[in-house]
């Protein structure tokens, strides 16, 4: 600092002293040209220098793959990469470009699975395991500032091999924000429901790889195109809400949209202990806290969806309204007695409370659901359906930033079964960086009711599931 304070001083003194006349000579004037480009260099070899310090220090405090909460990027900072936001290609007093990927590669062996599966309404459906590789999942990310550091955006696209053919399996998508203060940040684009806290962008920073528990998933809102803001209320106290489309607009085109916008959904939480939760608030203790870390949050979600706006049934990222036995409840008959739902009112509060201290992370989530206010094309044997479940997870790193073991179970306690999972699994970090791991897991299913191609467990999936995965997210 002090060396940086006397090239500071150097320069004003050059830079205040009388201009060359006529009488100094030209060796004078070369002398003071090439002083002053010395000195100039020293100044950028100086900042180039806090520039690396600064990203050291922003590591150590908030992690190696994300940049700190409410970071407000800074004009003329050093081109590079930056934890959290990824490979920094341009920066300027008008704005900063930074390139990101999230990409892994799979292998996945359900040949456990039972080949069948029957419903609750006694409907028999055959299912397909796979033993496969695949190169999963490529998320390419453009996000920054333009003209102002308060204006940000953010641009991506996505695929998903196992997804080509389905609705879908490659997005382009992004969103505009406007950061008006810490209190008060507005966006307009694609973005996540906070229906859970996996959706209250925590991703990437799971314990699993690119997959939720079951119970997750079947209660879950996913992505739709809105308007939402967020921002610090308090310490530690931040909140998250948004006005959307309908539950999920992945494969749903525009035209299947209704002229109301009836879905809204809203997160509070609050860390009272250290003001954080690690980067992305997300799942596990690779940070190693040497304080005890808590939160604790709740959500809140409110839609009214028919059969149109929901997506298909093999859509990627999909969130559809199902009974607790994976009936989907816009096909045609879902009760069998001859009656098609058109519309429907789903609403779902979560309630969650984590820790992490010292390497261990411990973390669980409640979720209760009621589907109701029918319009339908005859008679129901209900009147509404009113489903529970939970989820816990819970992990520890084993060998300090190198390998970290968890645990995750979850259940839902519905009308039409009591489906459940356990995954046991770890995480591997070669380079003890979070940025690139190895993540093998066993996934253990009852009655699944949920399932996809772009994740390891299927709809009606019974039995094990073994997944490994080779992992880059920068």
């Amino acid at each position: 600092m002090r060396k940086l304070a006397t090239l500071s001083a150097a320069f004003c003194v050059a830079t205040l002293a009388s201009p060359a006349t006529a009488e100094t000579g030209s060796q004078d004037v070369e002398q003071q040209l090439q002083e002053l480009k010395t000195l100039r260099q020293n100044l950028e070899q100086q900042s180039q220098q806090f520039d690396q310090r600064i990203q050291q220090l922003e590591t150590e405090l908030y992690g190696e793959s994300a940049a700190p909460p409410a970071a407000t990027p800074q004009p003329g900072r050093s081109l590079g990469y930056r934890p959290g936001r990824g490979f920094n290609l341009f920066s300027s007093d008008m704005g900063e470009v930074n390139f990101g990927v999230f990409s892994y590669t799979r292998y996945l062996n359900q040949k456990d699975f039972d080949r069948t599966y029957t419903d609750s309404f006694g409907n028999t459906s055959n299912i397909d395991p796979r033993n496969d590789f695949q190169f999963q999942k490529v998320n390419i990310s453009f996000k920054g500032w333009i003209f102002d550091p308060k204006l940000q955006y953010l641009f991506y696209t996505w695929t998903s091999n196992t997804s080509q053919g389905d609705p879908a399996q490659v997005v382009v998508a992004g969103n505009l924000g406007y950061h008006f203060n810490p209190a008060f940040k507005l966006y307009a684009g694609i973005g996540a429901l906070p229906s859970t806290r996996s959706t209250n962008y925590t991703f990437p920073n799971w314990l699993k790889n690119d997959h939720r528990t079951i119970a997750d998933e079947f209660f879950r809102g996913s992505y739709t195109t809105g308007i939402w803001a967020e921002g610090k209320i308090a310490d530690g106290l931040m909140y998250r809400a948004m006005l959307g489309n309908n539950l999920s607009q992945l494969g749903v085109s525009g035209n299947q949209l209704d002229d109301g916008l009836n879905t809204a959904s809203g997160s509070l939480w609050w860390m009272p202990t250290t003001g954080e939760f690690g980067p992305g608030e997300g799942f596990g203790d690779y940070e190693f806290h040497e304080q005890l870390a808590t939160r604790f949050g709740i959500h809140f979600t409110h839609s009214r969806e028919d059969a149109q706006a929901q997506p298909g049934t093999n859509s990627f990222e999909n969130s559809q309204i199902r009974l607790s036995d994976g009936t989907l409840i816009f096909q045609a008959d879902p009760f069998g007695n001859g009656t098609a739902i058109n519309q429907a009112t789903y609403q779902m509060a979560a309630a969650n409370a984590g820790l992490k201290y010292r390497g261990w992370f411990l973390e669980a989530e409640f979720y209760h659901r009621w589907v109701d206010k029918f319009d339908a094309t005859g008679p129901l044997p209900v009147d509404e359906l009113d489903d529970k479940g939970y989820s816990v997870q819970a992990s520890m790193m084993a060998i300090p930033k190198v390998l970290q073991p968890y645990v995750a179970y979850s259940e839902i306690q519905g009308e039409y079964g009591t489906p459940h999972d356990l995954s046991v699994g770890f995480n591997w970090f070669p380079f003890k960086r979070k940025e690139f791991r190895f993540n093998v897991q066993g996934l253990y299913l009852k009655d699944s009711p949920v399932g996809y191609s772009s994740v390891p467990f299927q709809l009606g999936g019974n039995g094990w599931a073994f997944t490994t995965d080779m992992v880059l997210a920068f």
